[in-house]
């Protein structure tokens, strides 16, 4: 569950929902601040600290406007003039926090997307070249997205949706994709909402639009194309698997036989015939 109320600190709400972290700054552990990760880390944990002190301004501020017009709604006429002299200059103060909480926003999830590029980027698992052929054929290549369906992602998508229940969602505070599994609770395994995002685009999942986005959610479910597609990765990975595992198998032993080429024989060994 996630622990953090959007409404007081929407940063860290968002790393939580979108990384899995409850403290932003744990992206930071484990990689040093020179590292592309470490970086990365830094500027999402910084991004989400921003945001959450930006918000913490405007609800001040807000609150402050709102106390000022407190007499005005109890007919305390008195002080109006004083009031709205005050209110002249907090409004547009507000408007100025709001923009820049826009901004702070959309860094943070723009730092969101830069780390998990780089996370898997980074992961020490690399993916089959035959498990991921039968998807090839249905996706377009070089897009700027492409490393959202790289790997074991995109299989691991298809097969939270075949499981059925994962839904499509977006804060109506916010703003922000997440996704949801039958429960109503974050994918196990972690299934990113840009993987889904292609795989729509691709046509290999299908999204129910005429549900609310918001709520309940609209329903994934897999296309054709995404059910052949599947069938292709999972027929193809145990090949895969199996043909590693001899080659590492002959390597290990040092046995790497050319089966066309025959020992060749001495002259000292070689036997006489009878004449």
């Amino acid at each position: 569950m996630n622990p953090h109320d959007p409404a007081k600190r929407p940063g860290a709400h968002l790393v939580a929902e979108m990384l899995g972290d409850e403290d932003p700054w744990a992206l930071t552990s484990g990689h040093r601040p020179s590292e592309p990760l470490g970086r990365a880390g830094t500027a999402v944990a910084e991004a989400a600290r921003d945001l959450d002190e930006l918000h913490g301004q405007v609800a001040h501020a807000a609150q402050s406007a709102i106390g000022l017009l407190e007499p005005v709604g109890r007919g305390e006429l008195s002080g109006t003039r004083v009031s709205y002299a005050l209110l002249r200059t907090a409004v547009p103060q507000i408007g100025l926090l709001v923009a820049r909480q826009d901004a702070a926003y959309e860094q943070l999830t723009q730092s969101i997307s830069a780390y998990r590029h780089l996370l898997f980027d980074s992961d020490v698992t690399q993916p089959s070249k035959a498990s991921v052929h039968g998807l090839k054929k249905e996706q377009n290549p070089g897009r700027d997205d492409d490393w959202a369906i790289s790997g074991d992602r995109h299989l691991g998508a298809l097969e939270a949706v075949e499981a059925g229940g994962l839904r499509f969602h977006q804060s109506a505070v916010y703003g922000y994709i997440y996704l949801s599994d039958g429960r109503g609770q974050r994918p196990n395994p972690e299934v990113w909402p840009e993987t889904v995002q292609r795989l729509v685009a691709d046509g290999l999942l299908d999204q129910d639009t005429s549900e609310g986005l918001y709520r309940p959610g609209q329903l994934l479910s897999l296309t054709p194309q995404g059910e052949a597609a599947l069938r292709d990765a999972r027929t193809a990975t145990p090949r895969v698997s199996a043909a590693l595992s001899r080659s590492g198998t002959a390597a290990i032993s040092g046995a790497a036989v050319d089966p066309s080429a025959a020992p060749a024989t001495s002259a000292a060994t070689k036997p006489s015939r009878s004449r």
